[in-house]
């Protein structure tokens, strides 16, 4: 498709020009897209207005409505991200590990670029500014292909962020954004070996499953999230009913937002009243298992399809447990490898749930949503790996590079 093969052109002549610039120069050019952010913020938002109508007259639910709108204080937030991003060590050109070996050979790892990162997802244009900084910083360049409900939002960002790096001198190609939103289009772009080198998805389960199977291009896996709290027999409560208020309400359209309860039956009857009642004006539905519906005649019995689910809504299941071990088997089946936490008093059942949960993020005594690169001090993220190859969690600076040998000699040959 000659369309996507001139952007893959473009941004693999732009990933050569970034792989010889100073970190002064990049951190010169995040800093110009922070200030044009916030100077055309009007710009922006007029164009999220379209999205967010287009969104609202189909019926979309207000959580994902949530997920694609744009405010001053989320635009302020890009920009803030990218400053953070600016401040933070630059790892290209890092070299480790270097060694002697007997014949004199200096043998070393150099970390570099890992060249064109492809980016395809859903919703959410803070993603936008949120990937061009972390592959700007890492010297990569970056081809997006956001969702169709986000198009205008998506073009005019990326618009902006454009005419900043040509203000300062600096390769605009860094960022290129797919605007076709034909299915044909994406299946293309997930094949283009030849320009891309890797393939981050971004999105729900549907998205994620298609680049899996259909990329022939590298693809670093981002997970949906099936995230549970689990409830110690040892929680302190009034700790617990915070932790869940906030995973669960704070923001329910994201990947990080808490899906599923577990409780352990020595406080089930004490500990799911209060948290009905606490959750009662937040209009939380509740998909208890046979033992927490008779806890709590309000509860709607859950199936079992219910606790794989990522509801993105004020939905949550209810699982009652008789053990530690009973919980962590249970997580382990139905999660995503995202986060989980555990609310406890108790040391050894914090340190057997860090060390038995498998996931990319386990808390203890706090809540899901920080599984956040901003949160996690990253700047930003390019997304939550949930697989365990390469990148796992939040994928900062460090995800979007490779390494490469370096060998100093004085004239070995191989005998």
């Amino acid at each position: 498709m000659e369309y996507l093969v001139e952007l893959g052109k473009k941004a693999k002549a732009a990933s050569t020009k970034m792989n010889v610039l100073s970190q002064n120069q990049k951190n010169e050019g995040l800093e110009a897209v922070a200030k044009a952010l916030v100077t055309n913020k009007e710009r922006i938002l007029k164009a999220n207005e379209v999205d967010v109508k287009k969104a609202e007259e189909k019926g979309v639910k207000a959580s994902l409505v949530d997920r694609l709108r744009l405010t001053d204080a989320r635009i302020e937030g890009m920009s803030e991200g990218l400053l953070q991003v600016m401040a933070l060590p630059d790892p290209i050109g890092e070299v480790t590990g270097m060694t002697v070996r007997p014949n004199g050979l200096q043998i070393g790892t150099k970390r570099v670029p890992l060249g064109v990162v492809g980016i395809i997802f859903e919703s959410r244009p803070n993603v936008t500014a949120d990937a061009f900084g972390l592959c700007f910083k890492t010297s990569n360049a970056v081809i997006l292909k956001g969702g169709s409900d986000a198009l205008s939002s998506n073009m005019e960002i990326v618009s902006v962020i454009k005419e900043a790096l040509a203000s300062v001198g600096l390769p605009e190609d860094a960022i290129q954004l797919i605007d076709k939103t034909d299915r044909s289009v994406v299946n293309a772009f997930m094949k283009m070996n030849e320009y891309v080198d890797v393939l981050i998805p971004r999105g729900g389960a549907g998205l994620i499953k298609a680049v899996v199977e259909n990329a022939t291009i590298p693809v670093i896996e981002t997970g949906t999230g099936n995230c549970h709290v689990y409830v110690d027999q040892y929680a302190d409560f009034d700790m617990a009913l915070d932790i869940i208020e906030n995973a669960k309400t704070q923001r329910t359209g994201v990947c990080n937002a808490m899906e599923s309860l577990v409780v352990h039956s020595k406080v089930a009857e004490e500990f799911l009243p209060k948290l009905y009642n606490r959750l009662f004006d937040k209009h939380v539905e509740f998909r208890g298992d046979e033992r927490a519906c008779a806890i709590v005649k309000e509860f709607t019995p859950a199936t079992e399809e219910d606790f794989y689910t990522e509801f993105l809504d004020l939905i949550m299941s209810v699982k009652v447990v008789d053990s530690i071990e009973e919980a962590i088997a249970f997580i382990n089946e139905h999660n995503t490898k995202h986060s989980e936490a555990i609310i406890t008093k108790d040391y050894a059942a914090s340190q057997k749930f860090l060390n038995e949960i498998d996931a990319a993020a386990v808390y203890v005594n706090a809540s899901t949503r920080f599984t956040d690169g901003f949160e996690f001090g990253f700047g930003a993220e390019i997304g939550i790996s949930t697989q365990k190859l390469h990148a796992r969690g939040p994928m900062g600076l460090l995800a979007l590079t490779t390494t490469k040998y370096i060998i100093f000699g004085n004239g070995q040959i191989r005998k």
